[in-house]
């Protein structure tokens, strides 16, 4: 039994070994040029979607709102609102570009190395018709997936904070007052016994 206990720890040791080793310099070729292919569209899309993923609804409510201010600065105050969203997509889509382009040289070395082998890294760049293109489709989505966790855990809070200076601006140019911040929740009471 010790002995076979043994050759399992010693199995597991190699396979972690392996695993843990760096790729061979032929194969770390192989994914920087993937890399490098992928990294600046990758980065143009993503910021896009991330900056503009709350517009919508915070556009949707301010139009709703807009119906309140008088007729005569409608327009002016459309065009106001129209301004300020253009000026946060413009400001932001760079700054999470340049977050994103940092986080995608990492993480997609690291999944291409442990998902692909060096043959099949070698037919990703030729990109030929083949089951390894689809393996390598799912395993850009859970790339952008890493990376979109990873910036937002860094750029998160900055963009929140961009995102409520900006609805301030909106709701100000609609005359209309910031909703409060929420005043923090009271302590629970201890439960009776």
């Amino acid at each position: 039994m010790t002995s076979r206990n043994l050759g399992l720890a010693l199995a597991l040791a190699l396979a972690t070994g392996t695993a843990l080793a760096d790729p061979s310099p032929a194969k770390k070729a192989l994914i920087d040029k993937i890399v490098a292919l992928q990294q600046q569209g990758m980065a143009d899309s993503m910021a896009a979607s991330i900056v503009q993923q709350p517009l919508p609804q915070l556009t949707q409510g301010g139009r709703a709102a807009l119906q309140q201010v008088p007729p005569e600065k409608r327009d002016a105050t459309a065009k106001a609102m129209d301004a300020e969203l253009k000026k946060f997509i413009e400001e932001n889509v760079p700054y999470l570009k340049d977050k994103i382009a940092k986080a995608i040289g990492p993480t997609a070395s690291a999944l291409l190395d442990e998902r692909f082998n060096e043959d099949e890294l070698k037919q990703v760049v030729a990109w030929a018709e083949s089951p390894v293109s689809q393996k390598f489709g799912l395993a850009s989505v859970e790339l952008q997936k890493a990376v979109a966790q990873k910036v937002m855990a860094e750029a998160g809070p900055t963009l929140e904070g961009r995102l409520k200076a900006l609805q301030t601006t909106l709701a100000k140019q609609l005359g209309l007052q910031p909703p409060p911040a929420a005043a923090p929740k009271p302590a629970a009471s201890a439960p009776k016994k």
